[in-house]
């Protein structure tokens, strides 16, 4: 008789990670504090959701770009293809963010006396995203419902101040973020607010100069 392996199921500490991801959003400190434990069990326990967490925040970043804004411009484009495109950009922001943000935090963290693991900064900087991946239940359904495709194309009806709020709302979602990454590297390292902040912002300089230089 052939013995039939039975799958195996998720630990207590991996279905606890499922709940702490959104935590983050109402207690942060406490989900971050977490991140102190960067064992190997630890660690493998919350990759899937800040996995899944990564890829929701990409692509919700994604649709806010200005290439999205262009996307039925093009007679070739059809409005199918825009969930296509927005995964695969999405899943291309998450990589870029995990791997390199992640580098970028952890090198900014070790500057300023950091023993921690590029693993951990990774795992950090992915959960205090965790206010743009939101976003995307919350704030993209609606625009997208309101301006439909002509939030795809330009000379439509998204503009104005209604659209400009929705903006401003993204916008939010990013500073938010921005804020949860600062009370996350206090948490986990037990710092200073000065020197948190000095961490994060180092991290995000480069980012931000490529931004700017960008846009201008």
């Amino acid at each position: 008789m052939t013995s039939v392996e039975t799958p195996a199921h998720p630990s207590a500490l991996e279905r606890s990670w499922w709940l702490r991801a959104p935590a983050v959003l109402v207690a942060p400190r406490a989900v971050f504090v977490s991140l102190r434990d960067d064992s190997e069990e630890a660690a493998e326990a919350r990759q899937e959701p800040i996995t899944a967490l990564a890829g929701l925040a990409g692509i919700a970043a994604v649709l806010g770009t200005p290439v999205a804004r262009h996307l039925l411009n093009d007679a070739s484009f059809s409005v199918s293809l825009i969930p296509v495109w927005a995964f695969l950009g999405g899943a291309v922001y998450a990589l870029a963010g995990y791997w390199i943000g992640g580098a970028l935090l952890y090198g900014s963290a070790r500057r300023f006396g950091s023993l921690g693991s590029y693993r951990r900064a990774r795992h950090l900087l992915t959960l205090s995203a965790a206010p743009v991946a939101l976003s995307l239940f919350t704030l993209w359904p609606i625009r997208i419902a309101v301006y439909g495709q002509d939030l795809f194309r330009t000379g439509g009806t998204d503009w104005g101040p209604g659209d400009r709020a929705f903006g401003g709302l993204l916008y939010f979602a990013f500073a938010w973020s921005a804020v949860l990454l600062v009370i996350g590297v206090r948490a986990v390292h037990g710092w200073s607010w000065g020197r948190s902040l000095a961490t994060a912002g180092l991290a995000a300089a480069l980012p931000a100069l490529i931004v700017v230089a960008t846009v201008s």
